[in-house]
């Protein structure tokens, strides 16, 4: 929702307000501030930023200690065909294939794909699983063995359709026209092309699940300033 449409004047968000004639004209504007306080609009402007604490209820800044050393390492998708989805993560999106972790008891297997430089990855097993889980934002794609040859296996949700969840993952790109010029060529499936829609120079994908991915470069600040 654009912010336009969120700011309000005093008289109008006091006339949405439920009745109150208990209230006393003082208590009604107390009152009154107390949902401008908590509007969006009001949110952004009350300390400047709007990362501040006081803009986001529920933000702590007080980082316990004990999380020290925490970060964000992976992001699991399960897929029905690691052929597929392996040469579409390695030759359209350029990752590379970083761990694979199969296990024969519970027949499944895990792929870790990401942008880091394989060649430094240590050649033992259990290192390079150590190395590869120092790593920040790999993708972790699960294969259950079999439902590459099932007939009856129909898909995995891919979070866009009724009941919503997840949403993307995002890929950063040098140039998101010329990336979507050769996504085209290769035969990728659109979501969103650069220029579709009111936000320009966002696109977004489908990988061979139907997982969406989100393509933007460095001037996504300058496409998101409506939003701040």
């Amino acid at each position: 929702m654009a912010a336009a449409s969120l700011l309000y004047p005093a008289c109008a968000l006091l006339r949405r307000l439920p009745a109150a004639p208990h209230l006393s004209r003082s208590a009604s504007f107390k009152r009154f501030d107390r949902v401008r306080r908590f509007s969006p609009a009001a949110m952004s402007t009350s300390s400047g930023l709007k990362e501040a604490p006081d803009n986001n209820p529920g933000l702590q800044t007080e980082i316990d200690p004990a999380t020290k050393g925490y970060f964000l390492q992976q992001t699991m998708l399960r897929v029905k065909d690691p052929k597929v989805s392996l040469d579409f993560y390695s030759r359209v999106m350029g990752m590379s294939l970083l761990k694979r972790l199969d296990f024969e008891e519970l027949k499944f297997s895990l792929y870790f794909l990401g942008y880091e430089d394989v060649t430094s990855a240590p050649a033992d097993h259990v290192k390079r699983t150590e190395w590869t889980f120092r790593q920040k934002a790999t993708l972790e794609l699960t294969h259950n063995w079999g439902t590459e040859n099932d007939p009856e296996f129909k898909g995995y949700h891919n979070g866009n359709s009724d009941p919503r969840g997840f949403g993307h993952i995002g890929v950063t790109v040098d140039d998101v026209y010329k990336a979507c010029e050769r996504f085209e060529r290769l035969g990728v499936e659109f979501v969103k092309k650069p220029n579709d829609g009111k936000i320009k120079g966002v696109a977004f994908i489908k990988d061979p699940d139907g997982y969406w991915i989100e393509i933007f470069d460095h001037t996504i600040g300058t496409l998101t300033a409506s939003a701040s």
